[in-house]
């Protein structure tokens, strides 16, 4: 049995059956079964209509689903109806995909030896997709994994992070509700680690769809079955350039927003902020005044806006790394532990370059602040770690936004906005170790998909 509890307070909320080798050995057979039987495919408008219906259902249950994650997941309710919503507009923006989707002619009669011919591409499902997924955005993360598969028409099996199951299980009931044939969306509950590894390396998989650490991300590529694509999700270290040109009224909430959204247990939460030393102890006054004043508590209060993170010992691990950089010679802003799983957001100045919270990435609630002189200073510091995923800068000086634009390394740039920007249709990727292949709903949709050219001779 798995025991799910309330991430703020961990009291019990359900005990959930596992599922055994037989278990995953049925539902990877039935999912191949699906994809092989391509007589009992749904038709595109089919696709649609499941997709549109199933948003419209999790839309009835909206406030059902924003308590569930604030329970579960300990995401503040106010942020969890967020989520919500942009699941509806996911689900309905999958549907929406079909309608652009499509191949392109590919030219003939251009030698002599391809004349008489016409030839163009279609977009066939990949197969059997296997999804799994990580805790802190239980809803939403599970569409990104779910809708992209439904229209594209590939079986997929979910497998949610242990800690939070709940949102995945009720949003594969709904799909059935919905109208899609048994056996297309299955959710996946292992009983063991061993079997969450054979899901992702059985053979009958096509493409492993993965959010969470690079640790296990990596690991999992490295032991795919031969032809089996993946991307994989992970985790940045985000840095924010503050130009001197930049206005501190109008950063200050959107890097708290950033920082400290869902506790900075989110993979592009700002981490690292770079400050010109013109503006650095005035922006520090700001900055550690307006995170003074986030209201840390359980998230199922409205007023809420920082709660617990996941589990007790993620909250131990995070003060350790912040009495490690403390020691290491950084100036301590705020922090604290109110429970045995919520902290105190916390600010890190100046801490040096070689300890954890400059090189890892914290999943906690804090930030931290360096200084520096040159602009091309800040933007060495913000590329010097082996991850890369979004950035941010923000500056009123467009040649210092177009140079920093280009030479950050990162798979998206913010201009005058925090790192942890993201609308659900955009592309959304990791570089180098922070990930591989490209998330986002339309973008995940084409990676689920095999390009098949067809060539006609007259």
């Amino acid at each position: 049995m798995l025991e799910v509890v309330q991430a703020f307070d961990r009291k019990h909320i359900a005990d959930l059956p596992t599922d055994d080798a037989a278990a995953l050995e049925s539902k990877l057979e039935t999912a191949r079964a699906r994809f092989l039987n391509r007589n009992d495919w749904l038709a595109p408008h089919e696709r649609m209509a499941v997709l549109r219906r199933l948003a419209d259902l999790v839309g009835l249950q909206r406030e059902v689903f924003a308590k569930r994650i604030a329970c579960e997941g300990g995401k503040p309710y106010t942020d969890a109806l967020v989520e919500t919503d942009r699941a509806i507009d996911g689900i309905r923006n999958a549907a929406d995909v079909l309608r652009t989707r499509g191949g392109v002619e590919i030219p003939m009669g251009l030698t002599q030896a391809s004349d008489n011919r016409r030839a163009w591409t279609i977009q066939e499902p990949i197969g059997v997709v296997a999804a799994i997924s990580a805790f802190n955005h239980p809803l939403n993360l599970i569409v990104h994994q779910m809708a992209p598969a439904i229209a594209t028409g590939c079986p997929v099996i979910i497998k949610p992070a242990a800690a939070t199951p709940l949102c995945c299980l009720e949003l594969v009931k709904l799909v059935h509700e919905a109208g899609m044939p048994e056996g297309w969306v299955q959710a996946f509950l292992p009983e063991s680690r061993v079997l969450s590894s054979a899901f992702a390396s059985d053979a009958r998989i096509a493409f492993l769809s993965f959010i969470g650490s690079a640790e296990v991300g990596w690991r999992l590529r490295a032991n795919l079955a031969p032809g089996t694509r993946c991307a994989l999700e992970h985790g940045g270290v985000a840095p924010v350039i503050v130009d001197r040109s930049a206005d501190l009224d109008a950063i200050i909430e959107p890097l708290a927003k950033g920082g400290y959204y869902h506790a900075g247990q989110v993979c592009v939460s700002v981490q690292r902020i770079y400050v010109h030393a013109e503006l650095k102890e005035a922006f520090i006054e700001r900055f550690a005044a307006r995170v003074e004043q986030l209201r840390v508590g359980d998230p199922t209060h409205a007023e809420t806006e920082v709660g617990p993170l996941i589990t007790p010992a993620e909250a131990t691990r995070v003060e350790t790394w912040i009495d490690e950089a403390a020691t290491a010679g950084a100036r301590r802003i705020g922090g604290g532990r109110l429970s045995d799983t919520t902290l105190k957001p916390a600010i890190l100045v100046d801490p040096p370059r070689d300890t954890k919270v400059s090189t890892h990435e914290i999943f906690g609630p804090v930030t931290c602040i360096y200084g520096y002189d040159e602009v091309e200073d800040a933007i060495a510091a913000a590329n010097s770690l082996p991850v890369a995923f979004q950035a941010s800068i923000f500056t009123r000086d467009l040649d210092v936004a177009f140079n920093a634009a280009e030479k950050l390394d990162a798979s998206a740039v913010m201009v005058n906005d925090h790192s942890a920007f993201r609308t659900d249709w955009m592309p959304f990727a990791g570089r180098r170790e922070s990930g591989y292949g490209v998330g986002g709903i339309p973008f995940t949709a084409r990676e689920m998909t095999a390009e098949k050219m067809i060539v006609f001779k007259r």
